[in-house]
C-alpha cells in the first residue's frame, strides 16, 4: 500500500450497519439514563449525547472528544458527511430512519447524534476573573428551560452562567439541543453550594435577584447599568428563588408586566434580562 493509499486509508469512516438492538456499544443511544450516562467511566467523566450537525459541531470546535455516533444512513453522505470527516477513525452506527427510532424511542434531529466525553468542570473563581455580566440558576430543573437560558446567555453579552447544584446539567441531551449547542460556546460551571449570593460577593459582583417583591426596581432602573460586575440571579419554575437569596441580594428586580400578567417562564424572564443587563445594551 503507496503513503498516499495509507492516507486515504485511515481517512475512512469507521461505518458499522445495525444488525442487533441489544448490541452492548449501542447502550449509550438506547438504553442508558442521563444519570448512567454522567457515570459512565467513573471514577472518569461520563459521556453525554450532542443531537444535529451544528451543535456536534459547536462541540468539536470547543475542543469536546467523541466516542461514536448514531447516524440516519441517507445522512452518511449528506449533512453528517461534514461532522463523520472531522471524527475520522470512531464507530459510526447506522440505519435506515425508521430502524433508528425504534432503536432511541425517538426522530432523530438532522439523523445524527454523537456520544462525547465530559470533561473537568471549570474553577469558579477562574471562570468569573474577567466576567462583568454573569447569570446564576438556582434551582432550575427543566433542561428545556436550562438549553433556552443558555442560549438567550450567549446570545445577550453574558460572560459566564453559574449554576447551584440542584440544577439540571447542561450537558443533558434536551438542554444541549434547545441551547443550540451555545453550551460548548459560553463558559458555565456549578457553585459548590445552594446558597450562592456570599460565593458573588465574595467574586466581587453585586446581585440581582429576579423576583416579584413590592421593593423590586424595574429592570431598566439606571443603577443596574451602572454597576461594573453584575450578577443576575434566576430562580426556579415553580417557586422561584429563595426567600435567603432575594434577602441577600443587592437588588431585586422585576420585569413590569401588563394584561394583570403576574410573571414569565424564566427563560423568558431571562431573555428579556440578559437584553436589558447584557453587553448588548451596555
Amino acid at each position: 500500500m503507496t503513503q498516499e493509499e495509507t492516507k486515504d486509508f485511515h481517512a475512512m469512516p469507521n461505518i458499522i450497519h445495525i444488525t442487533d438492538f441489544s448490541a452492548p456499544e449501542l447502550d449509550v443511544y438506547a438504553r442508558l439514563s442521563e444519570i448512567q450516562l454522567f457515570r459512565y467511566h467513573e471514577p472518569d467523566y461520563g459521556l453525554f449525547i450532542a443531537e444535529s450537525p451544528k451543535v456536534i459541531e459547536r462541540a468539536l470546535d470547543q475542543g469536546y472528544v467523541p466516542v461514536s455516533m448514531l447516524v440516519e444512513e441517507k445522512q452518511i453522505a449528506g449533512q453528517a458527511a461534514p461532522v463523520i470527516a472531522r471524527c475520522c477513525g470512531i464507530p459510526v452506527y447506522t440505519a435506515d430512519l425508521a430502524v433508528l427510532t425504534r432503536l432511541t424511542g425517538f426522530q432523530l434531529t438532522r439523523g445524527i447524534l454523537c456520544a462525547m466525553r465530559r470533561r473537568a468542570l471549570s474553577d469558579v473563581c477562574a471562570l468569573c476573573a474577567h466576567a462583568r455580566r454573569i447569570a446564576v440558576l438556582e434551582r432550575v430543573m427543566n433542561p428545556t428551560n436550562v438549553g433556552a437560558i443558555f442560549r438567550s446567555a450567549a446570545a445577550l453579552g453574558m460572560d459566564a452562567v453559574l449554576l447551584t447544584p440542584s440544577c439540571t446539567n447542561p450537558l443533558y441531551r434536551r438542554a444541549i439541543r434547545v441551547s443550540m449547542g451555545t453550551v460548548f460556546q459560553i463558559p458555565w460551571t456549578f457553585l459548590p453550594q445552594e446558597k450562592s449570593v456570599p460565593a458573588l460577593k465574595a467574586l466581587g459582583f453585586r446581585t440581582a435577584a429576579m423576583a416579584l417583591r413590592a421593593q423590586s426596581v424595574n429592570i431598566d432602573d439606571p443603577r443596574l447599568a451602572a454597576e461594573d460586575k453584575l450578577a443576575v440571579i434566576l430562580g426556579s419554575e415553580g417557586d422561584g428563588l429563595t426567600a435567603d437569596t432575594i434577602a441577600d441580594s443587592d437588588y431585586t428586580v422585576r420585569i413590569p408586566m401588563a394584561y394583570g400578567v403576574d410573571s414569565l417562564n424564566v427563560a423568558a424572564a431571562s431573555a428579556v434580562a440578559f437584553w436589558q443587563l447584557g453587553h448588548t445594551r451596555l
